[in-house]
């Protein structure tokens, strides 16, 4: 399994991936809190945050398509919870559609409200994207941690991003191991199959908790992630968000 498919860009050298993480996640939560403040009708700001965005990803030097491979995995769920709203939102009717004997209106607040939906989801999920690529994960986890965020929580994150790759190879190989075992077999015979499979995979998962829980434990472990590197706030880290805030307001009151 490759594991550094999440962090291949977070090894680049440009100012982005250099400024402080907490200055980038508080940059990144004011960023989104903007987006999602701003009204619907102001369209053209929207425009904006877009190109912001863009700035922000050609500074990095991340690959734009890098970034919007990884958008793309995303932005579908955002359109299956989004798609509904046109046809529930009541209002002037756009559209009537008949499918059988079900009926459907459209109406033009529901579209203004999918389309707002969507555009903004779109611009906070690239937002996170960039924050993701420029910062090493160790690092995102301990800004998290300096800005007070609860310890479980990081934990959690942190052992997801850590055995997620371990739980991959653990069900390539046991896939593996069932198609060599195996000549065809029909559809309830896979099903079996596959639910035999999940089920190994929590028991052994559950035990490799413990086993991990038991060696933090014995080597001291009391819930803080420590690190050898210390943060701390640079003269760039200053000009980055003076200039990052300023390019928002100026959006925001125009």
């Amino acid at each position: 399994m490759e594991i550094d498919f999440l962090e291949r860009c977070a090894c680049l050298n440009s100012i982005i991936h250099r400024i402080d993480p907490r200055v980038k996640i508080i940059s990144l939560i004011f960023f989104i809190f903007i987006v999602i403040s701003t009204p619907p009708e102001d369209s053209v700001k929207f425009v904006f945050y877009f190109f912001l965005i863009f700035a922000l990803i050609l500074i990095s030097k991340v690959p734009l398509g890098f970034i919007l491979k990884r958008s793309l995995v995303i932005i579908p769920f955002v359109l299956l919870v989004a798609i509904s709203i046109p046809f529930i939102k009541e209002g002037e009717i756009a559209g009537s559609y008949s499918i059988g004997s079900l009926n459907l209106n459209v109406s033009y607040s529901g579209i203004e409200i999918f389309f707002n939906v969507v555009v903004k989801s779109s611009i906070s999920i690239l937002s996170m994207i960039t924050l993701v690529s420029t910062t090493r994960h160790g690092e995102l986890l301990k800004g998290f941690q300096s800005l007070k965020m609860p310890r479980t929580m990081i934990m959690i994150m942190s052992f997801m991003y850590r055995y997620a790759f371990i739980l991959l190879d653990e069900i390539m190989r046991m896939k593996t191991a069932r198609d060599s075992r195996s000549c065809g077999g029909n559809r309830r015979w896979h099903i079996r199959s596959a639910g035999n499979i999940i089920g190994s995979l929590f028991l052994r998962s559950y035990g490799r908790g413990e086993r991990v829980y038991t060696a933090m434990l014995s080597r001291g472990f009391a819930g803080r992630i420590r690190t050898m590197d210390n943060f701390r706030i640079r003269p760039v880290d200053v000009a980055f968000v003076v200039v990052f805030f300023f390019i928002i307001s100026i959006i925001w009151i125009s």
